[in-house]
């Protein structure tokens, strides 16, 4: 199956919240193949007014890494009809399987078009940093896919929501975090859980999309990656991320 043709399909799968199956059963895809699949699938995004906001980063956690048999991380583009606003409510039906995990997020002040340190993130390209929820919705059967098929299905991207943002001297090392259904502490985890420093996805983020020719453009956003495991989203829930330091943030699911 041609790149384009697969494209269209995980594009369909989303919009028709009908899962398909995973690629990699029935031929081999290569890294540089599934993210070109990615760039095909965001595109038509794009022709539908849906512009990149940002990126997320994947497999931030070292155990993450392990339990997949993979030594790097894997970044996707996030998209503006993905961003849940203050106040609004989540629906199932928008998704085919979700998941929602508690992340930290940073907002980019100045274009990266290069691998960047640490220093150059807080001296120059970022200025703000803020707490987050992502939705991960993979649109292979099962949830079941290859490090290849997620990469080709956008890292399972699907939707997010963000705090108030704080500036970039805020401490968000070894922060305590949890992720509430209702009253229920559902996973929990720290920030430490993130490359051990949440500024090192930022670092890896810069690498991995100037590798591939993807610019950070100057007002997007930079999901560093999951603090805890994903958890399955329920009908009539109230889903809330607490971030030591930072406001909640939280939606109603329906």
């Amino acid at each position: 199956m041609e790149i384009q043709n697969m494209a269209l399909k995980l594009d369909r799968a989303a919009q028709n919240r009908i899962a398909v199956k995973q690629f990699s059963i029935d031929q081999k895809i290569s890294l540089d193949e599934a993210y070109k699949i990615q760039e095909k699938l965001i595109a038509r995004r794009e022709e539908r007014n849906q512009p990149i906001t940002g990126i997320k980063m994947g497999f931030t956690s070292f155990a993450k890494m392990e339990q997949m048999g993979v030594h790097d991380m894997i970044w996707g583009r996030l998209t503006r009809d993905m961003e849940i606003l203050k106040g609004e409510t989540v629906s199932l039906n928008e998704y085919i399987h979700p998941r929602a995990e508690p992340e930290i997020c940073f907002r980019v002040a100045k274009t990266i078009d290069k691998e960047i340190s640490i220093d150059d993130a807080k001296s120059h390209h970022i200025d703000a940093v803020c707490g987050a929820i992502e939705i991960i919705d993979s649109r292979y059967e099962n949830f079941k896919f290859s490090l290849e098929d997620v990469i080709a299905d956008n890292c399972s991207s699907a939707g997010y929501a963000l705090g108030s943002w704080h500036h970039i001297d805020k401490d968000i090392k070894d922060l305590d975090i949890k992720l509430y259904f209702d009253e229920e502490v559902v996973a929990s985890g720290s920030s430490n859980d993130i490359l051990g420093n949440p500024w090192l996805s930022v670092v890896h983020a810069s690498r991995l999309c100037s590798h591939y020719g993807f610019i950070i453009t100057e007002g997007s956003i930079l999901l560093a990656g999951a603090a805890t495991n994903a958890i399955f989203l329920k009908s009539g829930t109230k889903v809330r991320a607490e971030i030591q330091g930072f406001d909640d943030i939280g939606f109603q699911v329906v």
